[in-house]
């Protein structure tokens, strides 16, 4: 069995949560409907779905904190739909795929026949901050149909620095390297894109032997809500905090000129998590812009998953062809 499918302890912190809160709800629905069946319904309710509220006051943020930054203005329309997108995504991510689905698509195995015709490097996915590999579970079926092998992490701990999980990556990358076919090929949402940074940095080998490094929603010059964090890993989310700084530093001393030439970076004018929207560009990347996605909806954007397979389908001039929608 593969490391990264032993053991997830966020899985297990996930399970009781959304245990918790079901009984908790239940609990005040039944107790509560006897003496105000409104205050029964509007507490269920609450319980269930306060999260939409935090998600609102995270649009609105985005709105207030734009200012000058060069990614256009999000419209108002924009925000309810990308508020809509997220409402209906985090209950499939965070209550569903992390805590209980974890496991369901394995890692491509080195002793195991090609799943495929595709000769292109294996991708290394690395999720974010409070996820597990359960995260990708989408783009794990679309590179099975496509033969892409691939490998994961659950990065842990999961409030720890991000420099603890460099080794992580590390053997990650060794694993990719078995299995694929060339180069590997890192594919990373939010904290997981400087994560996958501070590894490139850890070795002047490291960028050789990948082919490219594809981020989205990554805070790579950190976010505004970075600000309200205390844990290791926000704190090295915060806006332009010396982590980042030292980061950039060392990675320009690595590569003076290009320095980002292998990333691509997905960004949004709506991330209610990154923002502003352009924390989430580097200089000389592939810097795309998707108007209107969520942070976690925009890791499944259908222009986000499309362009992103036919990149990783062709990481080797391999006959794959991605037809994702």
């Amino acid at each position: 069995m593969s490391h990264t499918l032993q053991n997830s302890r966020l899985a297990r912190l996930q399970q009781w949560a959304v245990g918790m809160v079901l009984v908790v709800a239940l609990a005040w629905g039944v107790l509560v409907w006897p003496h105000s069946p409104r205050a029964s319904v509007a507490g269920f309710g609450l319980l269930l779905g306060g999260y939409a509220l935090v998600l609102a006051l995270e649009l609105l943020a985005v709105a207030w904190v734009h200012q000058s930054d060069p990614a256009p203005r999000p419209r108002w329309h924009e925000l309810v739909g990308a508020w809509w997108q997220e409402v209906r995504m985090a209950p499939r991510v965070f209550a569903w795929r992390q805590p209980f689905r974890w496991r369901h698509w394995p890692d491509t195995d080195a002793t195991a026949d090609p799943i495929g015709v595709c000769s292109s490097g294996a991708v290394v996915f690395v999720h974010g901050f409070v996820c597990n590999r359960g995260f990708w579970h989408p783009w794990m079926r679309e590179l099975r149909r496509l033969g892409v092998p691939y490998v994961s992490v659950n990065l842990e701990p999961v409030f720890g620095s991000i420099d603890a999980y460099v080794p992580q990556i590390e053997s990650a990358v060794r694993r990719a390297e078995v299995v694929g076919g060339g180069p590997p090929q890192l594919v990373c949402h939010s904290m997981g894109g400087l994560a996958a940074r501070a590894w490139l940095a850890a070795h002047a080998a490291n960028p050789a032997r990948i082919a490219q490094v594809l981020t989205i929603g990554t805070p790579h010059h950190g976010t505004w809500l970075g600000q309200f964090s205390h844990l290791p890993n926000g704190r090295q989310m915060r806006l332009h905090n010396p982590w980042l700084l030292a980061l950039a530093a060392a990675e320009a001393k690595q590569a003076p000129e290009a320095t980002y030439r292998q990333f691509i970076c997905w960004y949004s004018n709506t991330d209610n998590i990154v923002f502003p929207a352009s924390t989430a560009t580097l200089s000389g990347a592939d810097n795309r812009l998707v108007t209107g996605a969520a942070h976690v909806a925009m890791a499944f954007h259908p222009r986000v998953m499309r362009e992103s397979l036919a990149v990783l389908a062709s990481g080797a001039n391999s006959p794959c062809e991605a037809t994702a929608s």
